[in-house]
């Protein structure tokens, strides 16, 4: 991963410690990280086998919002991360909250490198192939006219533990489940479920945990309590 010393939305390199705390992640995730002013080591070199990162700041009144994006080496966004926000003041501590909440959806990947190839525990044939964006994308995919495939099989019951930009779904072990996060709308999540990374969604008093496999959409009961 190629990490920028510079933000376009920033006026130095690495203000705010953005891009230091960027490549700090990025290697707690699993990646092996570089500044793009340095030398990658042998066996990273070539261009295309490396993904670019970047941070990006959205607009909005008395918040702050920051998301993630990874590119490919002609420039394509293969991940988006959910949007990180804060209602801090001080820039440092906004943008240093808002990077941490992004980065979840990075850590969600479950992301290991293994020297040869991406791989990842979401069913990906390769990091830049298959990651689904972690944002409001995943929503407009459930519309999709196609076959349903209904499954009334409830796990366990599930309590829902609040964490940044969502909740964790633990059964009574204490095992973690599901994550999901939020979206603009209160009765649809974004979730990961083992390999499978779709929407939460409520019909009536039930929730659905709805993914796409073999191109077929499957929609799984979930007993849960917010």
């Amino acid at each position: 991963m190629i990490v920028p010393v510079k933000f376009d939305f920033l006026k130095e390199e690495n203000q705010y410690r953005l891009t230091t705390l960027s490549k700090f992640n990025l290697k707690k995730a699993g990646f092996e990280a570089f500044y793009n002013n340095e030398t990658t080591p042998m066996g990273f070199g070539e261009r295309c086998d490396l993904l670019y990162f970047d941070l990006q700041k959205e607009g909005g009144f008395l918040i702050t919002k920051l998301f993630i994006t990874l590119k490919d080496c002609n420039g394509k966004i293969v991940f988006q991360s959910a949007t990180g926000r804060s209602k801090e003041k001080d820039y440092e501590a906004a943008y240093t909250e808002c990077l941490s909440q992004a980065f979840e959806s990075v850590e969600a990947l479950n992301y290991k490198y293994n020297g040869a190839k991406a791989e990842s525990n979401i069913g990906m044939k390769s990091i830049k192939e298959e990651i689904v964006e972690v944002r409001e994308v995943v929503v407009e995919k459930v519309a999709v006219p196609v076959k349903e495939i209904n499954s009334e099989t409830s796990v366990k019951f599930l309590y829902a533990q609040p964490v940044a930009n969502g909740y964790q779904l633990v059964d009574t072990t204490p095992k973690v489940v599901m994550k999901v996060f939020k979206t603009s709308s209160p009765s649809c999540f974004i979730a990961i479920k083992g390999d499978n990374q779709g929407v939460l969604i409520a019909k009536g008093a039930d929730w659905f945990f709805q993914y796409y496999k073999n191109e077929n959409l499957i929609s799984e009961k979930i007993e849960v309590k917010f």
